[in-house]
């Protein structure tokens, strides 16, 4: 007992439980966070899966350009709109730039749907990538 009790030893066992605790984390947090997919993952699952791409954004900037065949449900309005949804397919959810889309791909996960995950990137990387887009994009 004295020699877990030793300062210098209590120390070495304090880091090795935070150590563990550390690597611990992602593995924890895998279940509550959405996966991000970059754009091929994305592309294959709209077409190996029937993947549906979910358009965050307002209104105003889905009318401006987005994914062709793309589904605008602008963030403010996934809790109104959620049973719209169909839970046997895969949703891509994507914004401008990718960061938004991983809290309403979080949101839907937590409501049930499996199959989410969020556009690495966002539009942006899609366009980068030269995808197809429907209007000014």
């Amino acid at each position: 007992m004295d020699f877990i009790l030793s300062d210098n030893n209590l120390y070495i066992l304090l880091i090795a439980i935070v150590s563990g605790l550390m690597l611990l984390w992602p593995t924890l947090m895998r279940g509550s966070r959405a996966t991000v997919a970059p754009v091929s993952e994305a592309v294959r699952l709209s077409n190996q899966n029937n993947g549906i791409f979910i358009d965050v954004r307002p209104h105003d900037r889905f009318k401006a350009g987005t994914i062709a065949q793309a589904r605008n449900i602008p963030l403010a309005d996934i809790d109104a709109k959620i049973n719209t949804l169909p839970k046997d397919k895969p949703l891509i959810v994507f914004c401008d730039h990718g960061r938004i889309s991983v809290g309403a791909a979080n949101k839907l996960r937590k409501s049930g749907f499996e199959h989410v995950v969020s556009l690495e990137g966002g539009l942006t990387k899609w366009v980068e990538a030269g995808m197809p887009t429907s209007g000014k994009h």
